[in-house]
């Protein structure tokens, strides 16, 4: 004799299963296709125009970026390894600068003791 209750919850679980199915193919649609979302905002005053805010929103795989030339995440050092890159050539600039003031400094001593 089936149970009422299970035979809800058996159900509820089969809903939520395609449910979570249906978002999966959906997601996975948008990702290999990408979607785009524009709008405008214009803020006017007796028909002065005080602020335009442009919205442009790509939502894509990052494979799907690549294909439609967008990488700026690629060569940005603060979202990339290149920022270890950029750090190193930091300490290297300082160490020459440092040197070149140290040379400055003692050929200043030098000419001066000399006078």
């Amino acid at each position: 004799m089936p149970v009422p209750g299970r035979a809800r919850e058996t159900a509820r679980r089969q809903d939520h299963r395609q449910e979570s199915t249906n978002l999966a193919d959906i997601l996975e649609r948008v990702l290999d296709k990408g979607i785009v979302i524009a709008g405008d905002i214009r803020v006017n005053l007796l028909d002065i125009e005080l602020l335009t805010i442009k919205i442009r929103l790509l939502v894509a795989s990052v494979d799907k970026a690549r294909e439609m030339g967008i990488d700026w995440w690629e060569h940005d050092p603060t979202l990339s390894s290149g920022q270890r890159d950029v750090l190193e050539e930091n300490r290297r600039l300082r160490e020459r600068i440092g040197a070149l003031e140290q040379e400055r400094t003692d050929g200043r001593a030098v000419e001066g003791g000399d006078g």
